[in-house]
């Protein structure tokens, strides 16, 4: 079930026997055939081994012992099998060698040159003679690290070999089509659409296989000229080419049912696509890939691939209306960039315009360059540091502060910021200290060849560590709050509200409701309460950007909680504790603010209200994201009218000058229904946060926190 009020009927572009394979991707049952692997080095083989080439030993017999699945009727091999590359970690044979992910590796340099172009550039740099040991010994243990894919790439060919032999005419022709397509690839270029196709899954997963979690990127500026050459001398139909991408997307189900991340969801997995958007010259980039790819989600909804849409205001009408008409289905599969800023700000931060156009993100929407970034991020709560500042903090208790006017209460708040990114910049300087051996991640990233140095020690052109505040709505909310009871209106003093906080707001209902009440918030296009959020987003980013770059470590500002107010209302975090009763009327332990969206149920006026509040901040200086998010009442968007509100709704979020847009499309009355029944529910998505999950596998405080978020029920076009 969807979980819609009402279900357009949805064209059928693909085969039965592709809706059968996904069907059994979406149900689990690969996830649950996952495997422990039942093999390990012995102490003998590892003995006198640097970490790189232990690392690399173990790839090699990862490679040789991991068992392989080939389905009848699949259009792609490559599957990985191993129950503990789930769950982040290669724990054996590479034993507590920590997992990367958070980064989009260079996959589409590798699909152009092949694993053979890599060989040879390590090669040709290890003949220079110039390297030290460490980096000689890295660059051999890389071309094991190649060597050892080379050896899963025979594992396949060998069994579709066996698997022709055994099998009835029809399977034996797909299984003839799949070895002459897996043949040359990846070791070689692609020649051909099914091949270019079939070589980036093949390095994904062997990727994934070996721990490593690596966002997708750009996946029709990968495949489309391949796909574009094989239209324009007949080799290929777009029919065929949809259904060759439909079982890309379905080999993307395969750890479904693993692994549901401690009630957070089955989708973890950092599998970002990015669509659309201008190329490194400025040309735009979309091309049929690009609507193959929304063809393929709009029919089989499978939402293991996060899917952002670059778009800008020269976006035309058909991909806008695409896009919406994806969007409506639900989910929170499809989001969008505005890349006209994100690309701006990159360049204001730094990057040159032609890497800045490249852009894909990481495992959520975290802007970097693809192939040439090393990435961190380090979330932390504003209403942490409020707290601290009104004695609030249970980890640092004060008495309550009596501050003369609210200007001198705002000076504590955003010293008490200084001195916490004082502390963040303290952290990044050490970013670049050498961590786990990365010696095949490192084959994916540029300049780690040249540099001698892997991807955790150095050897990437960009080494990124981002602050991300979160929190900023509430912290903004509870300024305004203060200021306007306190300071304002008199009716009490700091001391004595903030001991109405203390004992979260016992006797004092009736205050909390005017307080809730009586203000407009962040959220409602409202000056005054949009100026206080405006205020502390110009003073938290121009803290952060005092320091852009040191130590070789980029510092771009963010803002994001990626869920995290879920476990900051109990722990809070780096230093700071559990989160209090909230100054703008929320008890503790109640849902705030997910990223830089209003705080639930304080915006009333309806989604342009909200963008219109969102857009009023200069995003250009949050070159690593501030994220949007909103829920809508599937009857807002019904027929044609609905899909006009929605493109009007993009093309205002572009125009007003927003970030990074998540639109989920889902009744709260059929979410608190899938909760009470989740068996009617088994296949029904939600947008978490940087990724969507299938609702029945989050806990229920994670599906409150997803119920909680204000559904508005009208979306105006403007």
């Amino acid at each position: 079930m969807t979980g819609r009020a009402f279900s357009p009927p949805l064209p059928r572009r693909l085969s039965d026997r592709t809706h059968d394979l996904a069907q059994r991707g979406l149900s689990g049952e690969h996830g649950r055939a996952l495997v422990a692997a039942d093999f390990a080095l012995d102490e003998t083989e590892t003995q006198g081994l640097s970490p790189n080439m232990h690392y690399a030993k173990a790839l090699r017999l990862v490679a040789e012992r991991a068992p392989i699945r080939i389905l009848p009727g699949e259009r792609i091999v490559g599957s990985a099998t191993l129950r503990e590359a789930v769950g982040g970690f290669l724990r054996t044979p590479v034993a507590k060698f920590h997992a990367v992910d958070h980064v989009t590796l260079g996959l589409d340099r590798v699909l152009e040159i092949g694993y053979s172009g890599l060989r040879r550039e390590a090669e040709e740099r290890l003949a220079h003679g110039d390297l030290d040991a460490h980096g000689s010994d890295l660059l051999h243990a890389m071309l094991a690290c190649l060597d050892a894919a080379g050896v899963w790439h025979r594992r396949h060919l060998d069994l579709l070999t066996g698997l022709a032999s055994e099998s009835r005419e029809e399977e034996r022709e797909n299984y003839g089509r799949l070895s002459e397509t897996l043949r040359r690839v990846p070791e070689h270029p692609p020649a051909s659409f099914p091949e270019a196709v079939q070589s980036l899954w093949f390095m994904f997963a062997f990727l994934r296989l070996c721990g490593t979690w690596s966002g997708i990127g750009r996946i029709d500026r990968m495949l489309g000229p391949y796909l574009r050459r094989d239209l324009a001398r007949g080799a290929i139909t777009l029919d065929d080419a949809r259904e060759l991408l439909a079982h890309f997307w379905i080999k993307g189900t395969e750890w479904t049912g693993a692994h549901n991340f401690d009630g957070t969801g089955d989708a973890q997995f950092y599998q970002n696509i990015v669509l659309g958007g201008v190329d490194a010259d400025g040309a735009d980039g979309v091309n049929d890939v690009t609507y193959l790819v929304l063809d393929v989600v709009e029919e089989l909804r499978i939402s293991d691939f996060p899917i952002a849409v670059r778009i800008n205001a020269r976006t035309p009408e058909r991909l806008l209306r695409r896009i919406a008409e994806v969007q409506r289905l639900g989910g929170g599969i499809v989001a969008v960039y505005n890349e006209d800023v994100v690309i701006e700000g990159m360049v204001r931060f730094g990057y040159s315009l032609p890497e800045a156009r490249r852009f894909a993100n990481d495992g959520c929407w975290e802007a970097q360059v693809p192939g040439k970034t090393r990435f961190g991020y380090f979330p932390f709560d504003m209403m942490g540091v409020l707290q601290r500042v009104l004695g609030l903090d249970a980890n640092a208790p004060a008495p309550a502060p009596a501050y003369a006017a609210f200007d001198d209460l705002y000076a504590a708040f955003r010293d008490e910021l200084a001195r916490f990114l004082t502390e963040f910049h303290a952290r990044a300087d050490r970013f670049r200290e050498p961590g786990a051996p990365t010696p095949l991640v490192s084959l994916f990233i540029e300049d780690c060849i040249e540099r001698g140095r892997g991807y955790l020690e150095g050897g990437a052109r960009y080494n990124v560590l981002s602050p991300h505040a979160g929190g900023m709505a509430d912290a903004a909310n509870s300024l305004l709050a203060i200021r306007e009871l306190v300071f304002d209106e008199g009716g009490m003093t700091l001391p004595e509200f903030v001991e109405v906080l203390r004992t979260d707001w016992e006797g004092e209902e009736g205050l909390r409701q005017r307080i809730r009440n009586r203000f407009a918030y962040y959220g409602n296009d409202n000056d005054e309460a949009d100026a206080m959020v405006r205020r502390v987003f110009n003073d938290y980013t121009d803290l952060v950007w005092a320091v852009r770059e040191r130590n070789g470590v980029l510092r771009p500002a963010g803002i994001s909680t990626f869920a995290r107010e879920i476990g900051w209302r109990r722990e809070g975090n780096w230093g700071y504790g559990p989160r209090a009763a909230a100054p703008h009327g929320y008890r503790r332990g109640d849902y705030l603010a997910t990223n830089f969206s209003p705080t639930p149920g304080s915006d009333r006026d309806g989604p342009t209200a909200v963008i219109n509040s969102y857009c009023k901040m200069d995003f250009t200086r949050t070159p690593n994201g501030a994220t949007l998010e909103l829920k809508l009442h599937p009857s807002c968007v019904e027929g044609e009218a609905g899909i006009d509100a929605l493109v009007a709704l993009l093309r205002a979020f572009v125009r007003q000058g927003g970030w990074f847009l998540q639109i989920d499309v889902v009744d709260s009355a059929v979410l608190r229904d899938a909760q009470l029944h989740p068996d009617k529910y088994p296949n029904l998505a939600v947008r978490v946060s940087g990724w969507s999950a299938r609702f029945a596998t989050l806990s229920k405080e994670w599906q409150d926190m997803v119920i909680n978020r204000t559904q508005q029920l009208v979306v105006e076009i403007v």
